[in-house]
């Protein structure tokens, strides 16, 4: 989509967390099969990476995005109400991921958590995408944008040779360019050589037999 503001980053992570919701249907769906999704997820390293990547990006909205564009939308009730349809969207996700990971703590059952999780986090990504990332490149300035990227990019840290690679898979050649300018070389360098094989070496979801 084009825009003023270069939205790559936003789309990037828009395609990277239902590309991992599919595997958490999927593990939500072996309950009472061959499999146990309360075991799998205890020790999946991409649990972890999906739970991560979802709390810095939707904190970040919450504290870097909604309040410049809440000033700049004062006037405009109709666009304000979507940006409160946005943080009770957020607020109604944190509470399943905390359930889940108690549930895991308590070995309960975790299959209905996962499927709420599932349709919750896919319908707010969807009504994201369809209103609310318009309304962003319309009312944010390029300042606020790269304000808010550097926000995003501080939280995520010393995560980042798992997170980066993890938000770039499957992501197209311009997207992986796009994503890795910003950086220094040194980190660029390390993405090449160190964090992508050893995430492509990673059994993120439990699926290779042990």
């Amino acid at each position: 989509m084009s825009g003023k503001l270069d939205m790559t980053p936003m789309y990037a992570m828009h395609d990277a967390l239902p590309r991992e919701l599919e595997h958490i249907a999927r593990i939500a769906g072996s309950a009472g099969s061959t499999g146990d999704p309360a075991r799998i997820l205890r020790t999946a390293a991409g649990w972890r990476m999906f739970k991560t990547s979802l709390h810095v990006h939707h904190t970040t909205e919450d504290d870097a995005l909604w309040p410049v564009m809440r000033q700049a939308l004062a006037d405009q009730p109709d666009e304000l109400a979507l940006l409160a349809e946005m943080e009770e969207e957020h607020a109604a996700i944190d509470p399943l991921i905390h359930s889940i990971d108690a549930a895991l703590a308590g070995e309960e059952p975790v299959g209905d958590l996962l499927d709420s999780l599932v349709t919750r986090l896919r319908a707010h990504l969807e009504h994201e995408e369809r209103e609310a990332l318009p309304l962003i490149d319309a009312t944010v300035t390029e300042k606020q944008w790269r304000h808010f990227g550097q926000v995003h990019g501080s939280r995520i840290g010393p995560d980042a040779p798992r997170l980066v690679p993890w938000l770039l898979d499957g992501a197209s050649a311009e997207t992986v360019t796009a994503m890795l300018a910003p950086l220094p070389e040194p980190a660029r360098s390390a993405f090449q050589n160190q964090w992508q094989p050893a995430y492509a070496a990673l059994d993120r979801w439990g699926t290779t037999a042990p």
